[in-house]
């Protein structure tokens, strides 16, 4: 949970890297709340099935929009490439070939978007004995 309040604290941020693991995250609480609120609209009465969404399934995705997209951005730029690669994402199956780039690991040590994410982790996990992925 702490990765999904991170991102949302750092909802316009489109400058510097995201690590595997804070992309990841994020998405997966983020399909897990819209599922959610597919339910709460379904009990409301909300529901559309012609567009496979509701009321407060829209609202959430409009809340969402803008974190959603400077995360993937940031994770963009830790694997060395542009932000303008989300784009990609509007094309026929650009969100799976987004996917896919997002999945690659990230550059080790600085590139020219900032330094490794992972750095200052890795030390920290050492210390602590427990894997930080």
């Amino acid at each position: 949970m702490n990765w999904y309040i991170g991102v949302l604290k750092q909802y316009a941020n489109f400058k510097g890297r995201a690590r595997r693991k804070e992309y990841w995250m994020f998405l997966a609480f983020n399909m897990l709340f819209t599922f959610a609120l597919a339910f709460v609209d379904q009990a409301l009465g909300t529901f559309n099935p012609d567009i496979g969404i509701g009321s407060v399934g829209t609202l959430y995705a409009i809340a969402v929009f803008i974190p959603t997209l400077a995360v993937t951005v940031r994770r963009l730029h830790d694997t060395d490439r542009a932000g303008w690669w989300a784009l990609i994402g509007i094309l026929p199956f650009g969100v799976i070939a987004l996917l896919v780039l997002n999945a690659f690991d990230g550059t080790k040590g600085s590139n020219r978007f900032g330094s490794d994410p992972k750095l200052g982790e890795a030390t920290d996990s050492t210390k602590t004995g427990t894997f930080q992925g």
